[in-house]
C-alpha cells in the first residue's frame, strides 16, 4: 500500500482511440498536489456519458473562465480515462485541503462547488466555473498536467473524475464528502454494500434533480417522459415523489413498462403504435398537453417532440439528455411565443458538494430507490462486457467492483 506522497500504481481501464475496447493496464497515478485529493475508488458505474464520449461523438467543450465555450473538440481526448460515477475513500489529500481527510467517504463530483466563482455566488445554479478550464481539457488545473501516466505517457483525465481507475485524482472542490455508516474495521460487509449503492446516486440525482429543482413540478401535475432508462425512471421517481397525478412514459420497447411502474410511471406511449407525431398523441390525451416534459434520451428530434407536447400558456420542458455533437434543437418561434418553456438541466439542478450528502441521506432513509436500479454487478476486468450490457434493454445499471 502506497503511503501519501508516492505514485501509486494501479489498474485502470484505459480508452487509448475512439471505438476501440478499453484496455486494462497498469496506470502510474501521481499523488496530489495543492487543492487536490487523491481517491481510492471503491465502486463505479457506467454511463451513456461514457459510451459517448468513448465513440468519438462527445464534443469536449473547452470553456474561458465564464464558463463560456471558446473551442470544441469532436474527437474528445484520447487516450483517457472515462467514468464519472463512482464512490470511495481519500486516500491522500494535497496543500491547502481542509474539508476532506484521508478516510473519509467520498463521492467525485463532475460538477465542481468553489462556493467563491460568481456563479456559485449567484444563488441562481449549480455551474460553477473554477476548474472548467483544466477539466475541459483532461488536467489539472494547478499545473495543466495530468495525473495519471504509462510509463511517462500522460492519460488525460475525463470531467474531473476519471473513475475506471482503482486510484484517481480530483480537484478539492469536486469531492462530496458523506458520513460513514460503520467504522469500516468492524462492518467491511455494510459498508461495501453502502460504497456499491452510492456510486449510482450521480445518474439518480440527474432525474430527481430535473423534477425537484429544474421543473419544480408541482402535485397534480400531467408528466411526460421520453425515454424509460435509468435517467428516465428517476425522474418518474422525483415525479411521483412529487404528487404529479399521471405520469406518462414513452418509449419504442414496451417492455420497459413493466418495470417503469414500479417507479412511478402510469401510463406508456410507444411511439411506433401511432401514425400521428408522438407529440400530437400526447396533447389528444392530455386535453391540450402535458404540464411538464422531461426528454431523457439526448435525440434533438425527440426533444423537440418533448416540446410540442407540452400545454400551451404554462408547459415546460426540461433536456436531461445529451445529444451527439455537432447536433442542434429546433422548434417553431410560436412554441415559445405561447407560453411554453424549453429548459435544460446539469447535474440535475444540485450543489455538488453542499446536496450530494443530502441525497445520501434520503437514501439512508429510504426515501429514495437505489438498489432498485442496479440490474448487474461485475469487475473492473469485465468494462468492455459492461458497456455492451448497457446498450441492452434490459440493463438499467452496471456497477463495477474496482479491487476484486
Amino acid at each position: 500500500m502506497a503511503t501519501q506522497g508516492q505514485i501509486i500504481t494501479c489498474k485502470a481501464a484505459v480508452a487509448w482511440e475512439p471505438n476501440k475496447p478499453l484496455v486494462i493496464e497498469d496506470v502510474q497515478v501521481a499523488p496530489p498536489q495543492a487543492g487536490e485529493v487523491r481517491v481510492k475508488v471503491l465502486f463505479t458505474a457506467l454511463c451513456h456519458t461514457d459510451a459517448y464520449t468513448w465513440s468519438g461523438k462527445m464534443l469536449i467543450h473547452i470553456m474561458d473562465q465564464n464558463s463560456d465555450i471558446v473551442s470544441l473538440d469532436p474527437e474528445g481526448l484520447f487516450p483517457c480515462i472515462l467514468g464519472h460515477e463512482a464512490a470511495g475513500i481519500v486516500e491522500s489529500v494535497g496543500e491547502g485541503v481542509t474539508e476532506v481527510q484521508p478516510g473519509d467517504h467520498v463521492i467525485p463530483c463532475y460538477q465542481a462547488e468553489c462556493r467563491e466563482c460568481k456563479f456559485c455566488k449567484s444563488g441562481k445554479t449549480n455551474l460553477c466555473g473554477k476548474v472548467r478550464l483544466a477539466t475541459g481539457v483532461g488536467v489539472m488545473l494547478t499545473d495543466r498536467q495530468s495525473r495519471f501516466s504509462i510509463n511517462g505517457k500522460p492519460i488525460y483525465h475525463f470531467m474531473g473524475t476519471s473513475t475506471f481507475s482503482q486510484y484517481t485524482v480530483v480537484h478539492d472542490v469536486s469531492v462530496a464528502k458523506i458520513d460513514p455508516i460503520a467504522p469500516l474495521d468492524k462492518y467491511k460487509l455494510i459498508v461495501i454494500f453502502w460504497f456499491h449503492d452510492l456510486c449510482i446516486l450521480y445518474t439518480l440525482h440527474i432525474g430527481l434533480g430535473a423534477v425537484w429543482n429544474t421543473a419544480k413540478v408541482e402535485p397534480g401535475s400531467i408528466v411526460a417522459i421520453f425515454g424509460l432508462g435509468t435517467v428516465g425512471l428517476a425522474v418518474a421517481e422525483g415525479a411521483k415523489a412529487a404528487g404529479a397525478s399521471r405520469i406518462i412514459g414513452i418509449d419504442i420497447d414496451s417492455k420497459k413498462y413493466d418495470t417503469a411502474k414500479n417507479f412511478g410511471v402510469n401510463e406508456f406511449i410507444n411511439p411506433k403504435d401511432h401514425e400521428k407525431p408522438i407529440q400530437q398523441v400526447i396533447v389528444d390525451q392530455t386535453d391540450g398537453g402535458v404540464d411538464y416534459s422531461f426528454e431523457c434520451i439526448g435525440n434533438v428530434s425527440v426533444m423537440r417532440a418533448a416540446l410540442e407536447c407540452c400545454h400551451k400558456g404554462w408547459g415546460t420542458s426540461v433536456i436531461v439528455g445529451v445529444a451527439a455533437s455537432g447536433q442542434e434543437i429546433s422548434t417553431r418561434p410560436f412554441q415559445l411565443v405561447t407560453g411554453r418553456v424549453w429548459k435544460g438541466t446539469a447535474f440535475g439542478g444540485f450543489k455538488s458538494r453542499s446536496q450530494v450528502p443530502w441525497l445520501v441521506d434520503k437514501y439512508l432513509k429510504k426515501e429514495i430507490k437505489v438498489d432498485e436500479y442496479i440490474t448487474h454487478n461485475l469487475t473492473l476486468a469485465d468494462i468492455n462486457k459492461a458497456f455492451d450490457l448497457m446498450h441492452e434493454g434490459g440493463c438499467l445499471r452496471v456497477v463495477l467492483s474496482m479491487h476484486v
